[in-house]
C-alpha cells in the first residue's frame, strides 16, 4: 500500500489537538469534568498543550533532517519565534476585552507576557536550535544509533529536566502579598498577604512557578482568572468556578500565570521528546520498526509519570511537573503511533479529509476560534444594545 506523505501525520495531530482545545473552551464551562483540572490531576482538556508541543517536534525532526546552513536556520527559526511570540501577546495580552465588552486596547502596565503561543513559540524555538546545533552526523541503522546520533539534544532535556526539578522542590518561596481592586467601592485595592515561608511546595499558594513569575514577570502580568479558582477551598461550585468559601484562604484570588517561565522549561521538554519521534520517522522506513520506536518510549514514559504521582510528585498541569509532562508525552506518543496505523498503513484516509484542512489551517483556526475573534466581531452587531446580539440570541457570552 502506497505511504501517505509525511506531513499528513503531523496535520492530523494537529488538528486533534485544535478540535481539543476548541472542544474544552466552548464546552468546558458547561461539563467542568473535561475542563482543565483545578490543580492536581488530568482531564482531556490537559492534554491539548503537550499534543501541540509534541507535535511541533514531530515537524521540526522532519523540516530540520537536511541542514545546509545552520546560520541561516538558525536566523529563520528565531524570526518564526519572535512572530508567534508577538502574535501571541496581542492576542492574549488583554487587547481583546472579551465577550460582553466591545471595547478594546491593552495597559502595557498591565499586558499579559505570556500564554499559549508564547510558550510554543518559545518550546519551538529551543528544539529548533537543538535540532540545527546538537545532532551527529552518524549513520543510524539500529535504535542505538539513532540515540547516539542526538546524545546531545537529549542531554540538553535531561539537563532542563534537572534544572526544573531542583527549582521546583529546591528554592525557598517567602510569604508574598497581592492587592486586587474593592469591587464595592471607590478606597484603596485590598491587600491580601500569603503566608509562605516553605521550599518544595507544589499547592497553589506556595510553588516555585508562581514566586518564579511573580518576581521576574510581575505580578501584574499575570493571567488574572487561574484554574485554581475553581478548587474546593476557592468555590462553592468546585470544580466549576463560583462565589467564594466564608473560610476561603488569602490566595484564592491572586493572579497566577499557567503559561509561565519555569513550567515552560517542561514544555520545551515535550517538544524535544516530539522531536525523537520526528526522527523515528526519518531514519527508519519499516512500518512495523516505527511502531515499535514508538511504542517503547510512550510505554516507558506511562510508567514513570504514573510512578512518580504515586509517590508524591503529583501530575500538575497549572506546574507541569515531570510526571505531567511523561504522561502526556505518552498519550501523544501513542495517540501518533494510532494514526499512523490506522491512516499510513491501513488507508483509512478518506474519512479524514476535513480534519486534515483544518490541521493545514490549524493556526488561523485557532485565532479566530478558541481565541474569541469570531464572537467577538459578531457580536459587534446588535440591535440597538449591545446585549442585544445573535450571541445572547443563541445562549453565548451571556
Amino acid at each position: 500500500m502506497k505511504p501517505v506523505s509525511r506531513p499528513f501525520l503531523k496535520i492530523m495531530m494537529h488538528n486533534l489537538s485544535l478540535d481539543l482545545m476548541i472542544l474544552v473552551d466552548d464546552v468546558g464551562g458547561i461539563l467542568p469534568a473535561i475542563n482543565h483540572s483545578p490543580w492536581n490531576g488530568l482531564t482531556l482538556a490537559d492534554y491539548v498543550m503537550p499534543f501541540f508541543l509534541f507535535i511541533v517536534g514531530v515537524s521540526l525532526g522532519l523540516t530540520y533532517k537536511r541542514v545546509s546552513c545552520r546560520v541561516n536556520a538558525t536566523r529563520k527559526a528565531i524570526l518564526r519565534a519572535l512572530k508567534l511570540l508577538i502574535l501571541g501577546i496581542f492576542l492574549q495580552g488583554g487587547f481583546f476585552h472579551g465577550l460582553n465588552n466591545l471595547t478594546y486596547g491593552m495597559d502595557i502596565q498591565q499586558m499579559r507576557l505570556m500564554g499559549i503561543l508564547q510558550r510554543i513559540a518559545i518550546a519551538y524555538l529551543v528544539a529548533a536550535l537543538c535540532e540545527i546545533w546538537l545532532k551527529g552526523n552518524d549513520h543510524v541503522t539500529s535504535q542505538l544509533a539513532l540515540l547516539r546520533k542526538y546524545q546531545f539534544q537529549w542531554l540538553a532535556a535531561s539537563v532542563l529536566t534537572v534544572i526544573y526539578i531542583s527549582l521546583l522542590y529546591g528554592l525557598y518561596v517567602p510569604t508574598w502579598q497581592y492587592q486586587i481592586p474593592d469591587a464595592t467601592s471607590s478606597s484603596a485595592p485590598k491587600t491580601f498577604s500569603v503566608k509562605c515561608g516553605v521550599r518544595g511546595d507544589t499547592g497553589p499558594a506556595c510553588n516555585v512557578v508562581g514566586m518564579i513569575d511573580r518576581k521576574i514577570l510581575g505580578i501584574q502580568h499575570l493571567y488574572r482568572k487561574p484554574v485554581f479558582e475553581r478548587t474546593k477551598q476557592c468555590s462553592i461550585n468546585s470544580p466549576d468556578y463560583g462565589p467564594l468559601p466564608s473560610d476561603a484562604p488569602a490566595w484564592c484570588q491572586a493572579p497566577f500565570e499557567p503559561e509561565g517561565l519555569l513550567s515552560s522549561v517542561m514544555a520545551m521538554v515535550t517538544c524535544l521528546v516530539g522531536l525523537h519521534y520526528g526522527h523515528i520517522i526519518v531514519h527508519f522506513k519499516d512500518h512495523a520498526d516505527r511502531i515499535r520506536l514508538w511504542l517503547i518510549p510512550s510505554s516507558a514514559f506511562l510508567v514513570l509519570g504514573l510512578a512518580l504521582d504515586i509517590f508524591g510528585m503529583h501530575i500538575n498541569k497549572a506546574l507541569y511537573t515531570f510526571s505531567y509532562m511523561c504522561v502526556t508525552a505518552s498519550a501523544a506518543g501513542f495517540l501518533f503511533a494510532g494514526i499512523y496505523l490506522l491512516v499510513d498503513i491501513h488507508g483509512y484516509r478518506g474519512m479524514t479529509l476535513v480534519l486534515e484542512w483544518m490541521g493545514k489551517h490549524a493556526l488561523v483556526i485557532y485565532i479566530l476560534a478558541a481565541c474569541n475573534i469570531i464572537p467577538i466581531v459578531i457580536q459587534g452587531f446588535y440591535w440597538k444594545q449591545p446585549q442585544n446580539n445573535i450571541l445572547s440570541l443563541i445562549g453565548i457570552g451571556r
